[in-house]
C-alpha cells in the first residue's frame, strides 16, 4: 500500500514537471513571459544566486529532477507484473501504424508527439519573427535595407530553434539515465530520436551559419566578422567552430559510413566536447542553461559508465557457430538480475581501447545465476577481428580481458501481460527472443506468474546455415511444457530452394559443426556487476546538482562582477562562461568520487578470482519434438493470410 502511494505521488510530480515545463517553452517567445522574465532578472540580481540561479532554477534544474523521480519511480516500480492488465488504449496508441525502410517502424504515439515537436518548433519561430518584425525601425536599419534586415532575424530566429534541438538531444542516448526506460522504450529504439534531433539541429544551425554570412557578403564586411572574437555578445568565431565540429559528427554518421568504417564514426563523435564548449562561447552563459539540463545528465552518465567498466572482466567460454556468429560467456555476480531484451556494451582492449559495442544479451538471470552470454554477428571490422582472435586460439588457452557496461534494459516485463504472443525476427535479430524464451521458459517451472499460453516464432534467414542460431532454444524445445503453454516455431530461408531435409535434421547436422573454447579461469579477475540501483542513482544526480549550485555560486561571486546598475549589460569578457565550465567539471568529478565508493564497496563483497565451470561442448540431442515445427526454403512469410 505505502508503495502504491509513494508511486502515486512520484506520478503527480512527473506530470506537474512536464505540464510546467511544455507551458514554459510555449509562453517563452512571447512579449509577455519577455516581460516577466527581465522583472525576475532584476530582482533576482540581489539575491546570493544572481540571475544565473534564476536561470538555472527555470530551464536546467526541472529535467534533473525529472531524471530523478524517474530514478525513484523505477526503483520502487515492481520488476514483475502480478496482475494481468489488460491496456487497450495504450496498446493502440502503440501499436505500429507506419513503417518505412527510412523511418522505421512508428507508432500513433510517437507521430502524435513528433507533430506536437514540429507544430512547437512553428509556434516559435513564428512568434519570435513577428514580434522582430514589429520593433523594426528606419534607426535601427540603417545600416541595412528592410529586406537584408529581415533576412538577418530569420536567420538569428533559425538558430533559436537549434537551440530548441539541442535540449532534448542528448536526452535518448543516456544509457544508465532511466527517462526512457520509464517509457518502455528500449535504448536502441531511442538512438533513432536522437538521430532525428541531432539531423534538425544542424538543420536549423546551417541555415542560421550560411545565412548570417550571405548578409555579412553582400555588405562586404565577411573577412572582418568571420574572425571575430568579441569580447561581448555572442562571438561568432566560436559559432562557426561549433557549426562546422557539428557538421563533421553529422557526415561521418551517415549510414555509408558509419556501416563500413566505424572507427571514423567513432572517434568523430567525441568532438561533442569541442561542439558544446565553443557552442557555449557563442551563444554565452544566460542561452546555455537552456540546454545545459541533457548537459549536465550526459556528464553524470559518461562518468559513470566509465567508471562501471572497472575492472575488467574475462571470457569464460566462447561458441564459433558455421554462420560466423558468436557466443560469448562472461561471469557475473549471482545477486545481478537484468530483464530480457537487455543490452550490454563490451569493449576488448585487445582489439581496441577505445571502441565500445552494444549486443543483446541472450541469456536469462533466472536460468543461469553466474554467468551472462551474448550473441556477436561477425560482418564489421570490429567483430571479424574478434572472429579471428577467437579462431586463432586454442583450448585452455589465458583469458581474453574485457570492459563491460550494463546491461541496460527495460523497467518490467511487459510482455507478461498478454496471453499469446508472436515473435518475428530476421538473422541475428532473434538475440531478444532467446533471452525472453529462456525466461518464460524459467518462470513456467515456477508457476507463480501467469504467463503466455500461446507463442509463436518467426525465424526469417538468408541461408540454411543461419538456422543454428536456435540453438540456444534447443533444450526448451526438447523439454517444452506442452501442458503450460503451446510453442510453435516456423523457420523461413529466403536465399536457398528447397531441399529435402526437416528442421530437425538441419538443427543436427548445423550442432555438430559448433566450436567450443573454454578458456583459462585461473587469472584474476570480477565478475560483472551490474549498473548501481536506481535509488543511488538518483542520490548521485542530486549530490551533483547541489555541489554545481555551491560552487558556481563561488566563483561567479568571486570572479564575476556584479552588473546590478544595468540588468541588460553584458559581461565583459568569458569568464561566466569559464566558471560555467569548472563548475561543471568540478562537480562531475565529485559524483564521480561517489560512483567509484560505490563499486569498491560492491568489488570487497565479492570473491576474485571467480570460479566456473567450463562448458562442454555442444552436443546433438533428442530433436524428436522438432517434427511439430516447420522450415520453409525459398519464401517468405506471408502476414496478410491466416
Amino acid at each position: 500500500m505505502a508503495r502504491a502511494i509513494h508511486l502515486s505521488v512520484l506520478k503527480v510530480l512527473m506530470v506537474l514537471i512536464c505540464v510546467t515545463g511544455i507551458a514554459l517553452w510555449l509562453v517563452k517567445p512571447t512579449k509577455l513571459w519577455t516581460r516577466i522574465w527581465h522583472g525576475a532578472e532584476d530582482r533576482a540580481r540581489t539575491t546570493v544566486f544572481r540571475y544565473y540561479g534564476l536561470n538555472f532554477s527555470a530551464y536546467t534544474f526541472p529535467i534533473i529532477a525529472l531524471a530523478i523521480i524517474v530514478y525513484l519511480y523505477v526503483d520502487l516500480q515492481p520488476k514483475r507484473l502480478k496482475i494481468r492488465q489488460i491496456r487497450i488504449a495504450n496498446t493502440a496508441i502503440c501499436s505500429p501504424l507506419v513503417i518505412s525502410n527510412t523511418l522505421g517502424i512508428l507508432s500513433f504515439l510517437e507521430i502524435l508527439v513528433g507533430m506536437s515537436f514540429i507544430m512547437f518548433l512553428t509556434w516559435t519561430f513564428y512568434v519570435r519573427i513577428s514580434n522582430d518584425f514589429k520593433k523594426m525601425t528606419p534607426a535601427k536599419t540603417s545600416q541595412l535595407i528592410i529586406w537584408q534586415f529581415k533576412y538577418l532575424k530569420v536567420a538569428t530566429r533559425l538558430g533559436s530553434l537549434a537551440e530548441v534541438c539541442l535540449v532534448l538531444l542528448l536526452l535518448p542516448i543516456l544509457r544508465g539515465m532511466a527517462l526512457f526506460r520509464f517509457l518502455g522504450v528500449q535504448y536502441e529504439a531511442s538512438i533513432r530520436y536522437h538521430i532525428w534531433l541531432g539531423t534538425a539541429m544542424l538543420f536549423f544551425a546551417t541555415s542560421h551559419g550560411l545565412s548570417t554570412l550571405f548578409i555579412w557578403g553582400i555588405q562586404h564586411r565577411l573577412q572582418t566578422e568571420v574572425w571575430k572574437w568579441q569580447k561581448a555578445g555572442r562571438v561568432y568565431l566560436a559559432g562557426e567552430v561549433a557549426l562546422l565540429a557539428g557538421l563533421v559528427i553529422w557526415i561521418t554518421s551517415l549510414p555509408a559510413i558509419r556501416r563500413n568504417r566505424f572507427e571514423v564514426f567513432y572517434y568523430t563523435h567525441h568532438l561533442y566536447i569541442l561542439f558544446l564548449i565553443f557552442f557555449l562561447f557563442h551563444v554565452g552563459d544566460r542561452h546555455f542553461y537552456t540546454v545545459f539540463g541533457g548537459i549536465f545528465l550526459f556528464g553524470i552518465d559518461k562518468l559513470h559508465r566509465i567508471v562501471q567498466s572497472r575492472p575488467e572482466t574475462c571470457v569464460h567460454s566462447a561458441c564459433i557457430f558455421p554462420c560466423k556468429a558468436v557466443q560469448l560467456t562472461l561471469p557475473k555476480d549471482p545477486r545481478l538480475n537484468y530483464l530480457p531484451t537487455s543490452v550490454m556494451f563490451m569493449k576488448i582492449p585487445q582489439l581496441s581501447r577505445i571502441e565500445c559495442h552494444p549486443f543483446s544479451i541472450i541469456s536469462s538471470s533466472s536460468a543461469q545465476e553466474d554467468t551472462i552470454s551474448i550473441l556477436v554477428k561477425c560482418e564489421g571490422h570490429w567483430s571479424s577481428s574478434l572472429y579471428g582472435l577467437l579462431q586463432s586460439t586454442t583450448d585452455s588457452v589465458s583469458c581474453i580481458p574485457v570492459a563491460v557496461e550494463g546491461p541496460y534494459g527495460p523497467s518490467s516485463l511487459d510482455f507478461l501481460r498478454y496471453d499469446s504472443l508472436i515473435l518475428i525476427a530476421g538473422g541475428v535479430g532473434i538475440a531478444p527472443f532467446l533471452s525472453i524464451m529462456q525466461e518464460l521458459a524459467s518462470a513456467h517451472t515456477d508457476n507463480r506468474h501467469r504467463l503466455p499460453m500461446r507463442i509463436k516464432l518467426i525465424h526469417v534467414v538468408k541461408r540454411s546455415q543461419d538456422v543454428c542460431l536456435l540453438n540456444f532454444i534447443l533444450p526448451i524445445l526438447k523439454h517444452q511444457p506442452e501442458k503450460t503453454w503451446d510453442f510453435r516455431l516456423k523457420v523461413f530461408v529466403t536465399q536457398e530452394k528447397h531441399i529435402a531435409i526437416t528442421l530437425r535434421d538441419l538443427l543436427r547436422d548445423l550442432a555438430s559443426k559448433v566450436q567450443t573454447i573454454n578458456f583459462n579461469t585461473t587469472c584474476k579477475h570480477y565478475a560483472i556487476l551490474g549498473i548501481e540501483s536506481s535509488s543511488w542513482m538518483a542520490a548521485v544526480a542530486l549530490i551533483s546538482t547541489i555541489m554545481f549550485l555551491f560552487l558556481l555560486t563561488c566563483f561567479y561571486h568571486a570572479f564575476v562582477p556584479d552588473l546590478t546598475k544595468n540588468s541588460k549589460q553584458k559581461s565583459t569578457s568569458m569568464i561566466p562562461d569559464v566558471v560555467i565550465i569548472c563548475s561543471f567539471l568540478l562537480a562531475i568529478v565529485s559524483s564521480c568520487f561517489l560512483t567509484i565508493v560505490l563499486r569498491w564497496r560492491k568489488l570487497r563483497q565479492q570473491k576474485s578470482p571467480v570460479s566456473h565451470k567450463q562448458r562442454k561442448p555442444v552436443e546433438p540431442i533428442s530433436l524428436s519434438s522438432l517434427d511439430a515445427h516447420e522450415i520453409h526454403f525459398g519464401a517468405r512469410p506471408d502476414f496478410t493470410g491466416n
